[in-house]
């Protein structure tokens, strides 16, 4: 299966984790990585409260996920390069500080790189070899769907839309469909259902 890499642009804000905690399971669950979507969700979380927290909330920022061999690969890009994550001995009666922390304990391998106008925060998860399964990605956009508006609201749905199936589309062409033919009938399919409702 094609795994094109995703890069979603959005504002460090709290409302918006969880948005990008769904989009996280989405993915995963067209790329059939399910194995790694708790540790994955848990990065993002982290991640992205990272920059909330020491960059700044507004701070414009991306998500990138992407595969590098077999890892799973998750970067958050902020403009702030002077502010560095690091690891620090959080103590049991403290509120904060335990981020990094978390990622280094469920990320194989995580790191920070500075670039000439951002930083880009990182972590890669192990996956197992690729799962041949139909993409289950449309019980994904359900709970994004669910999961209320916001700043990435619609597009972000619309964005869902079009990777479940183009990742269906894949599917069906690695198995020996016609994907054009595929498309045709769901279009008929769907004109038939509206249909009714438009006379």
């Amino acid at each position: 299966m094609q795994r094109k890499p995703l890069d979603l642009a959005f504002t460090a804000e709290p409302e918006e984790v969880a948005a990008l905690r769904r989009i996280m399971k989405l993915h995963l669950g067209i790329w059939g990585l399910h194995e790694v979507v708790n540790e994955a969700q848990l990065c993002v979380s982290e991640l992205v409260a990272n920059v909330i927290t020491h960059v700044g909330r507004g701070t414009p920022a991306t998500l990138a996920v992407s595969m590098n061999d077999t890892y799973l690969r998750i970067e958050v890009h902020d403009p702030d390069t002077r502010a560095l994550p690091t690891l620090i001995q959080a103590g049991f009666d403290c509120e904060g500080g335990r981020g990094m922390a978390l990622v280094a304990a469920v990320a194989d391998r995580w790191g920070v790189e500075l670039r000439a106008d951002l930083k880009v925060t990182w972590c890669e998860l192990a996956t197992s070899p690729a799962d041949s399964t139909l993409p289950t990605g449309s019980l994904a956009l359900t709970d994004l769907m669910s999961g209320g508006s916001g700043p990435l609201g619609m597009a972000l749905v619309e964005k869902a839309a079009v990777e479940i199936i183009a990742g269906v589309l894949h599917w069906l062409r690695a198995h020996g469909c016609d994907p054009d033919e595929f498309l045709d009938r769901a279009q008929t399919h769907f004109e038939a259902e509206t249909e009714p409702w438009l006379s």
